[in-house]
């Protein structure tokens, strides 16, 4: 029980919303994307759907137990009071679950990697969570109590995901009388700015109400431009990293600090909150402000990840769409492959020639499973997606890696 449903249908929808706006800005001269960005964007909203696809989690059996074995009266799905009401609840307590995340370390973990992006365009709102699934059903528990029926939680669920990717531009100004009631892209610049004007504001999903009648919204000023990212900048382009990073860190922290309580406090802080020992022994590094991290990328890479580009989401998509068909296993393995072809891609984008011997390992094995055990008739297509996918890349790196080689010996002759 899922809204993943309803989001892998859009993703064709959300990549030409992508195209528009990335032409739109090359043609107005402001165009806000970069290579390096994007892909790790798209990265990590790839990566973001298998947690459910593999049933990590427990919002379907709490809805299931809640609604069965409690014998709740279900409110009638036919019912267009039903569906309204289910709306306007799920993104009431969306903002609640939203602010929390913003306000507590450990739900911040799970979240954070949503504002990583230091870009603004329609490719941020890819960076999804990868771990959300670990609590954040806790939060519409009430609607279950409520007698929502299954089938509509799951579609205002993702009518609410699906609502806040066109807010996510910096080409659309601000929308009048609209602004009062809907989040719309200008307040949700303010909620993605890591501006000390700005920070910690406008938390709604579909309602800027909430945030109106709760004290936490802030209009967008002419005078003061966002400046996108977190206060403490990722500088890493891993999907996996971006995913664990907050967790390393308190980790880190509550292993280390000498104070008991501190070790416990580390987990359930405000997300500004450090032990004093630990910002003396692992200080924050100083970085400017407005700086982004964008190593310079060597041009010979780019073929390799323009490939990924147009094949990993192609890949994604067929796997989640034959999932039915698919053993636990089987899916698995498909999304191990996509989750260490992300990692590889990241580290590629660091301008690592290296990397890509490993890719050509991860390739040569997935080839060999393939050949070793093949996969039934029902998985016939994502592994030949994934088959192809392996033999380009194979190629690719290759390729790369001889060019760059006769590269470095030639370098020494001309020098």
């Amino acid at each position: 029980m899922d809204k993943s449903f309803l989001i892998f249908l859009a993703i064709p929808i959300f990549f030409v919303m992508i195209l528009i706006e990335y032409t739109y800005g090359k043609l107005k001269g402001k165009n806000n994307y970069r290579l390096n960005d994007t892909i790790t964007s798209i990265n990590i909203g790839l990566l973001s759907r298998f947690p459910t696809i593999l049933n990590l989690g427990a919002q379907g059996l709490v809805y299931a137990y809640v609604a069965s074995y409690l014998s709740l009266n279900i409110l009638p799905e036919n019912s267009i009071f039903t569906w309204v009401f289910a709306f306007v609840l799920y993104d009431f307590l969306y903002y609640w679950m939203h602010r929390l995340h913003h306000e507590n370390k450990l739900l911040w973990g799970t979240h954070v990697v949503h504002h990583h992006g230091e870009e603004f365009n329609l490719s941020t709102a890819m960076r999804q969570t990868s771990t959300g699934f670990l609590w954040k059903w806790i939060f519409y528990l009430p609607m279950v109590i409520l007698g929502i029926p299954p089938l509509i939680f799951v579609a205002v669920g993702g009518l609410n995901l699906i609502y806040q990717y066109w807010v996510h531009t910096e080409h659309i100004g601000k929308l009048g009388w609209y602004e009062k009631i809907f989040i719309t892209p200008s307040n949700h610049r303010i909620h993605h700015a890591k501006n000390p004007e700005y920070i910690d504001a406008n938390y709604g999903g579909v309602f800027i109400l909430w945030d109106r009648f709760f004290g936490t919204y802030i209009e967008e000023k002419d005078e003061i431009k966002p400046v996108y990212g977190t206060v403490k900048p990722l500088r890493s382009w891993n999907p996996l990293w971006a995913n664990v990073e907050v967790f390393s860190g308190m980790v880190r922290d509550s292993f280390y600090t000498k104070h008991w309580k501190d070790k416990i406090k580390v987990w359930f802080s405000s997300t500004k909150w450090r032990p004093a020992d630990m910002i003396e022994r692992f200080p924050p590094t100083d970085i400017e402000f407005k700086e982004k991290f964008d190593p310079k990328l060597d041009s010979a890479l780019k073929p390799f990840l323009f490939t990924q580009i147009f094949i990993m989401p192609v890949f994604a998509m067929i796997v989640f769409l034959t999932v039915s068909q698919q053993t636990y296993t089987e899916t698995t393995f498909f999304g191990a492959s996509i989750l260490i072809s992300s990692s590889i891609i990241g580290i590629t984008l660091n301008n690592n020639f290296s990397v890509l011997y490993v890719e050509i390992f991860r390739a040569l094995g997935v080839l060999i499973l393939i050949y070793l055990f093949g996969f039934a008739d029902e998985t016939l297509l994502p592994s030949i997606v994934m088959t192809l996918h392996a033999l380009i890349n194979l190629a690719v790196s290759f390729g790369i890696l001889f060019s760059y080689q006769r590269r470095l010996l030639i370098k020494p002759i001309n020098n």
